[in-house]
């Protein structure tokens, strides 16, 4: 295992601080661009499953953790990516799939999801039960949430061999996936809660004969002042999270993890691990790219290939997102045509729900085959893709669909690595 993650703290406190971008994606081609990008840097790379997509269940991929964990494997293989290098994380996880059921059955869950994760062999837990539960008191009580991630810590240690896993406490706000309301007065963690959550942690831990644990315990999520909804992000200043900073001076085996990172300006990623947000999670950033290139593939495609002959990819997502609304309909606006817009343009791309539904897998499959049988001209990458047209002109990129998708994506994950010190 590598050890990457506990010497995150360590770079810190000798003033050479170093970071490690989190993938949070089960998408084939997601991740394939990002062992990629890390076979390019030589440097370890960390993919993250979440309690909704994967799950002892299945989750919304139908994948249970030994799932996810061979397809990453398998794709590292593939890909010539050293597996010691390899770093498996589960976020989330807790009661937030089950939380509509009370309390006591959705922790009886998570804890069963806790425990597959470990047995697969993931090394990095984010114990995250800060949501309330159907018969719960709002909001929940510090020691409630505290009380409730030593459970699953109990059970992560009693599910895991030799390989010890690493722990991250505490969640940001809004909950996962970005936010659905304004953020205009987006708040900032304070130093105190921040300093609360720890203390109650490390007490609760304690008592629940876990003291041994807290060595492995190496982050904390806050909320750094970076978020992003449905067509805003809020950009990272670093003024207003200097008391967070400070903070892990007296937290010397700490650093943050700053989730909803996706979407910000190069720079803010180099100042954050800068200011002790080590690791950077990132996901719906990389399959809205992902979507952004297939997009542009049909568009490309109409131009080259028959109507009646084409993928209508575009046409057939919408299709099966208003089949199938759940993943976004109570996230968007009632407004049918700002619903229609925010289904194909939102930040927080909710499409991204929807790939491995088997019509759009037929639809991406026949668009793949359509240009596969059809030279891509320049010129229409000029127009439709201009980033992978200069990449094309310099003979760095073959101007195929499957490339053309990969190095979509790879330009996000390179803000990313180059912040990180790789």
């Amino acid at each position: 295992m590598s050890n990457v993650l506990q010497q995150l703290a360590v770079a810190r406190r000798q003033s050479q601080p170093r970071g490690i971008y989190s993938v949070c994606s089960a998408h084939p081609w997601v991740l394939e661009a990002a062992f990629d990008q890390a076979v390019e840097d030589g440097s370890d790379l960390l993919i993250e499953a979440t309690s909704n997509q994967v799950n002892h269940l299945g989750g919304y991929t139908g994948m249970l953790p030994e799932d996810f964990r061979q397809r990453v494997v398998e794709i590292a293989a593939r890909k010539g990516f050293n597996e010691s290098r390899l770093i498996l994380g589960g976020d989330h996880l807790g009661p937030n799939p089950w939380q509509k059921e009370n309390a006591m059955v959705a922790m009886q869950q998570a804890e069963r999801t806790v425990e597959v994760y470990v047995r697969a062999g993931f090394q990095k837990i984010h114990l995250d039960a800060s949501m309330a539960c159907g018969d719960d008191p709002e909001p929940l009580s510090g020691e409630t949430i505290a009380a409730r991630a030593a459970t699953l810590c109990a059970v992560a240690e009693r599910a895991c061999g030799e390989q010890k896993p690493v722990y991250v406490i505490g969640t940001e706000v809004p909950t996962p996936g970005g936010a659905t309301e304004s953020l205009n007065e987006l708040a900032v963690t304070s130093r105190e809660a921040a300093a609360e959550t720890l203390a109650i942690h490390r007490k609760v831990f304690n008592q629940a004969g876990l003291a041994d644990v807290w060595s492995r315990v190496i982050a904390l999520v806050v909320q750094p002042g970076v978020e992003f909804n449905h067509d805003s992000v809020v950009d990272y200043d670093p003024l207003r999270a200097g008391h967070l900073t400070a903070l892990l001076d007296e937290e010397e085996g700490l650093v943050y993890e700053a989730h909803s990172t996706d979407y910000q300006r190069p720079a803010a990623y180099r100042q954050l691990v800068q200011d002790g947000f080590a690791i950077l999670k990132v996901g719906p950033a990389l399959t809205f790219a992902m979507r952004e290139a297939l997009t542009a593939l049909s568009q490309i495609e109409t131009e080259l290939v028959p109507h009646w002959q084409c993928s209508h990819l575009v046409d057939v997502l919408e299709r099966v997102m208003l089949d199938k609304p759940a993943n976004w309909q109570h996230h968007y606006t009632d407004n049918k045509q700002v619903a229609h817009l925010l289904r194909r343009y939102s930040y927080s791309d909710r499409v991204r729900y929807y790939w491995h539904e088997p019509r759009v897998i037929e639809a991406v499959d026949v668009l793949m085959a359509n240009l596969g049988s059809n030279s891509i001209p320049e010129t229409m990458l000029s127009c439709f893709l201009p980033d992978e047209y200069r990449a094309v002109r310099t003979g760095t990129l073959k101007p195929n669909a499957h490339s053309l998708i990969i190095h979509r994506i790879r330009g996000v994950l390179r803000p990313y690595a180059a912040a990180c010190g790789n």
